[in-house]
């Protein structure tokens, strides 16, 4: 994983990739805002650099006054950055391509966070070469998430590292030669707070039929999933080593991992990792 250039930028004589670069969102949902935010808390655009469409008046008005920003209707009208970022419904891709075409020039650069779309879709139907495919996940609504990217070839160096400080302003990002990655990665980190976020429901449900309240239960799963996160980042140890750490014989440890193996958990995880792959790959295929 390499460092982000949002952390770079931040660096004692470093430089801002993003300086005075104008960026245009085409749809301004949850992700978008995400971005929106993360940027300007980091002082690698300013509220003038960024433009945004929605097709509400209410969420218009919404992110024009909390943010600064300039709110449009219409996409054509926004897409007159730099950098554009596609962050619509997938349902909502194609008619957005469409309305697009062949108005982008040709310095632009395109980013979808679209879940499913493939770039030869938004090369092809919009007419323009230079486009990045990135896959972030939730966590980036707070400056924690994961972010899988990669560009077609005609993204050039410079526009590379203004990739890198955008998905930087989101947590951390990480970029990849082949596509097949990022649905690869929709199914393992984009799609991996669903696993979390049900395992931790059940801990807290087990918290709960052992006797505990449910906020006595919660606070305790929450506190050892992240401090476990933590734990295993800066140790550096492999998942299995940590494991063998707190499994004493006979212990506790022991007991509940012999009946999460015999219950398949292991196997149940991989097929539902491997399932979700699968349909991102079919999404774009459609």
């Amino acid at each position: 994983m390499t460092p982000t250039n949002a952390d770079k930028a931040n660096q004692p004589g470093g430089e801002n990739p993003l300086a005075g670069v104008e960026l245009s969102f085409i749809g301004t949902g949850v992700m978008a805002e995400a971005m929106i935010a993360g940027l300007l808390k980091q002082q690698l655009v300013t509220a003038a650099q960024v433009s945004g469409s929605h097709p509400r008046p209410a969420r218009r008005a919404e992110l024009a006054e909390r943010y600064g920003i300039r709110m449009v209707e219409g996409n054509r009208d926004a897409a007159r950055g730099a950098i554009v970022v596609l962050a619509v419904k997938p349902q909502k891709l194609h008619g957005v391509l469409q309305e697009l075409k062949e108005t982008l020039q040709a310095e632009q650069l395109v980013v979808s966070i679209i879940a499913g779309a493939r770039l030869e879709t938004i090369t092809g139907e919009l007419l323009h070469p230079a486009v990045v495919r990135a896959m972030p996940n939730t966590p980036a609504q707070i400056g924690a998430g994961m972010t899988v990217w990669t560009p077609t070839a005609q993204v050039s160096d410079t526009q590379a590292n203004q990739v890198r400080a955008m998905l930087g302003a989101l947590g951390r990002e990480m970029r990849v030669v082949e596509e097949r990655q990022i649905d690869m990665a929709t199914a393992l980190s984009a799609t991996g707070p669903t696993y979390i976020f049900l395992l931790m429901e059940a801990l807290v449900d087990a918290g709960v039929h052992m006797g505990f309240s449910r906020e006595v239960a919660r606070e305790l799963v929450i506190e050892t999933m992240l401090g476990s996160t933590l734990f295993a980042k800066e140790s550096h140890k492999h998942p299995a080593e940590l494991r063998n750490m707190v499994t004493s014989p006979g212990g506790t440890s022991a007991e509940a991992i012999y009946q999460m193996e015999k219950g398949g958990l292991r196997t149940v995880l991989s097929k539902a990792v491997y399932a979700a792959f699968q349909r991102a790959v079919a999404l774009g295929k459609k």
